[in-house]
C-alpha cells in the first residue's frame, strides 16, 4: 500500500473548517438517550454521532450493548439531526446490519485489530463499499499490525479509510487507562502522511478530566480529528462512566483546544515547528520516564549487594555498558562524546541511589 493524497478525499470533501470531531456515547442504552445526545450535538462541532451497539466486554455477563434495535435508534438520530452516524463492527454480521441501516462511518476496535482473521472478515463483508473505515490500534503495541488491518481494507478495494489511535495496553499502572506511546503514531503518520489519523482521548485516557490535555497533545500532533465519549448523564452510563464527559463539556474542550491556521507564508514554518517540538516534548517525558524505573531497578541492585555486603561499583560492569552503548549510538547517529556524557551522568545517579541504600 502506498500514501496517496487520495486517502483522506473523504475528509477533505467534508469540507471542514475544523478537525474531524466523532462524539457520542460509548454504549446506546435507550433510543431516548441517543437522541438526547444527538439533539445535544447537532448545533455543534460534531460531524458524525457514534454509539456502541455491540460492545466487547472482557467477561461475560457485563452489558454488551442492546444490539441491532440500537441501529433504528441511530438512524432516527440521523434523521432528526442530520448527523451521520458511526459504529464499531467485529463480524460480518455486523457489517451486514450496519450497512443494512446505512451507518456512515464503521471502525474495527482494537480487540478486532489484534486478529488478521476478524479484519478479513470484515474487510470481505464490506469489499467496496464507499462507507468510511476506520482501523483502531491493536491492544499491544505492533505497529505492523495496526497496518496489516489498513492493508487487508484496502486489498478489499475500500477507499475511504482511516485509523483511530486508542493507545496501548499494559501490565503496568500509569495515569493512563491506556499508554498514548505517542511514538507509534507517529511513525505511522511518518509513513502514511495522507492516511487520516484520529486520536480517542477517551481510551487513552479513561478518566474525562484527562481529555483536553491528551486532545491537545494530538492536535499539536497534526492528527485530523477526535472522537470523544459523550453521555448527558455520564455518571449513569452503563459502560466506561468515568470516561464519557457531557455535550456541554465538550463544547468547552473544542472552544478551548489551540489550533494552528495557516494565515501568511510564515505560517508553513510554524506549524511544521509546532509538531516537531510536540513530538520532542512527547519522548522527552518517556525519557523521564524510562531513566525513573532504571533507577527502580538501580535500586534493586542496591538492596542486593546490600544484603549480600557487595561493594556498590563494579569496573568491569561499567565499562562493558559503555563499550556497547557507545556502539548502539554511533549506528544512531549519536556522538562519542555525547554518550559517554551522557551514560556517565546515568551511572552517577544509579551509584547516588545505591549508595543511599547501603548507607540506609
Amino acid at each position: 500500500m502506498e500514501n496517496s493524497p487520495q486517502m483522506r478525499k473523504w475528509l477533505d470533501d467534508l469540507g471542514l473548517s475544523h478537525p474531524l470531531v466523532i462524539a457520542g456515547p460509548c454504549s446506546a442504552e435507550t433510543e431516548a438517550q441517543v437522541l438526547e445526545i444527538a439533539h445535544a450535538l447537532k448545533d455543534t462541532d460534531v460531524t458524525y454521532l457514534r454509539a456502541g451497539i455491540w460492545k466487547p466486554r472482557t467477561r461475560p455477563g457485563m452489558f454488551e450493548g442492546v444490539g441491532a434495535i440500537g441501529l433504528k435508534w441511530m438512524q432516527r438520530a440521523k434523521e432528526e439531526t442530520g448527523l451521520l452516524i458511526a459504529t464499531e463492527v467485529a463480524n460480518k454480521d455486523h457489517v451486514k446490519l450496519a450497512l443494512d441501516h446505512d451507518v456512515d462511518l464503521l471502525w474495527i476496535g482494537a480487540r478486532s485489530t489484534v486478529s488478521p482473521f476478524i479484519v478479513q472478515e470484515i474487510a470481505d463483508a464490506l469489499e467496496g463499499t464507499d462507507k468510511v473505515v476506520l482501523v483502531k490500534n491493536p491492544v499491544n503495541p505492533d505497529l505492523s499490525l495496526w497496518l496489516g488491518g489498513i492493508e487487508r481494507l484496502h486489498a478489499s478495494n475500500i477507499k475511504k479509510l482511516g485509523v483511530i489511535h486508542r493507545g496501548f495496553s499494559t501490565y503496568e499502572k500509569t495515569k493512563y487507562r491506556n499508554i498514548p506511546e505517542w511514538q507509534l503514531a507517529i511513525e505511522l503518520q511518518n509513513k502514511f502522511p495522507d492516511l487520516p489519523l484520529i486520536c480517542d482521548p477517551s481510551h487513552i485516557t479513561g478518566k474525562r478530566d484527562m481529555i483536553f490535555d491528551v486532545s491537545q497533545t494530538a492536535l499539536d500532533l497534526n492528527y485530523d480529528g477526535l472522537i470523544i465519549e459523550t453521555h448527558c448523564n455520564p455518571e449513569e452510563a452503563w459502560s466506561d462512566a468515568a470516561q464519557q464527559v457531557t455535550p456541554k463539556s465538550l463544547v468547552q474542550i473544542m472552544k478551548d483546544l489551540r489550533i494552528r491556521k495557516e494565515t501568511t507564508g510564515e505560517a508553513d514554518y510554524t506549524k511544521e515547528l509546532g509538531v516537531l517540538r510536540a513530538q520532542i516534548d512527547v519522548i522527552d517525558n518517556q525519557l523521564i520516564e524510562i531513566l525513573g524505573k532504571r533507577m527502580k531497578v538501580a535500586d534493586k541492585i542496591g538492596e542486593l549487594k546490600k544484603t549480600k555486603n557487595v561493594a556498590v561499583l563494579q569496573n568491569s560492569r561499567w565499562n562493558e555498558i559503555l563499550g556497547k552503548m557507545i556502539l548502539e549510538g554511533e549506528q544512531r547517529g549519536l556522538s562519542e562524546e555525547f554518550v559517554l556524557r551522557m551514560f556517565k551522568a546515568i551511572h552517577q545517579e544509579s551509584i547516588n541511589h545505591q549508595d543511599r541504600i547501603l548507607k540506609g
